[in-house]
């Protein structure tokens, strides 16, 4: 039985971290969702300084709302890697990493949104840029040193597949996974982060088991041809000829295969939350969302 679910982010205010759990809760639950994914930040409501009484106070809102608290993410990774080149900021993020796991386990659920690590942040020119085998390295050095409180807690770390540039490939991320031999170490996988280089129902299939967590988004890829035929694109990129456009979108308005990712979801054993991170927040997202996701249910059978 999949848990409908929506991200935090999703509602005004997640982004920044301010919003009222309460009132969060109450929307999902009009809107019809059965589970909202928490989120900390380094300020705001939920940190990683955040008291067990803190989280029961939330966990108290879900359970008035009748909501479930379906996983927790974080987005402390972009400015503490766990790959960075300076140890220290490595350590902060190993600190940061145990904490939420604690977090997590307070908030009475399993998993923990992990960012392994980053070859590069693609929305910041000021991050620096890491040579691939040492990501590689250093994420599998981090990652041991947090398992013994994953393993305490009994959270899993659950790696996503952003757009890091570091594990590119359903075939490297289930390498990845399987080396560290614990079911406390398994895989977030995201439905429209791939869809610019492959094809979600295959990265489900061959994950597997591994698959802790969804997100459900959406990925518009469309080939423009000739960007001098193109209104307003042949400025875009002098001497340009063959032009691409490509965006997040509504689930359902993009090229995502939405019966194939059901089946195959479905055909691997996943049973969990289908959690939608639709960004930005607007007056409509979390309303059209949950109808999207109910067609979306509805398909693959």
């Amino acid at each position: 039985m999949f848990l409908k679910s929506i991200s935090y982010w999703s509602f005004p205010g997640g982004l920044e971290n301010t919003a009222d759990y309460a009132g969060v809760f109450a929307k999902a639950k009009a809107a019809g969702y059965d589970a909202v994914e928490a989120a900390v930040a380094e300020t705001g409501v939920l940190t990683p300084s955040s008291s067990e009484a803190d989280c029961k106070a939330v966990v108290a809102a879900a359970a008035k709302a009748g909501i479930k608290i379906a996983s927790l993410a974080t987005g402390v990774y972009w400015g503490a890697s766990l790959t960075a080149s300076d140890p220290a900021v490595r350590a902060k993020a190993v600190d940061y990493t145990k904490k939420m796991l604690q977090i997590a386990n307070w908030l009475g659920t399993d998993t923990l949104l992990v960012v392994p690590g980053a070859v590069n942040v693609f929305f910041n020119p000021q991050a620096e840029t890491v040579s691939y085998d040492d990501v590689y390295k250093r994420s599998v050095a981090s990652i041991k040193e947090c398992l013994p409180t994953a393993t305490k807690v009994k959270v899993a770390m659950a790696v996503e597949n952003v757009w890091n540039k570091f594990l590119l490939s359903p075939l490297e991320m289930k390498a990845f996974v399987d080396g560290f031999k614990s079911p406390y170490v398994g895989v977030y996988y995201d439905t429209g982060n791939t869809v610019i280089t492959g094809f979600p129902e295959q990265w489900i299939k061959i994950l597997g088991r591994r698959i802790k967590r969804i997100h459900l988004k959406d990925f518009k890829w469309r080939f423009l041809g000739n960007c001098n035929e193109v209104p307003g694109f042949k400025d875009f990129a002098a001497g340009q000829v063959w032009g691409t456009m490509a965006a997040f979108c509504d689930l359902g308005a993009g090229d995502v295969n939405w019966p194939a990712v059901m089946s195959a979801l479905r055909e691997v054993g996943y049973s969990g939350p289908l959690t939608a991170e639709m960004l930005p927040p607007d007056p409509t997202i979390v309303e059209r969302t949950s109808k999207a996701i109910d067609k979306i249910l509805a398909s693959g059978k």
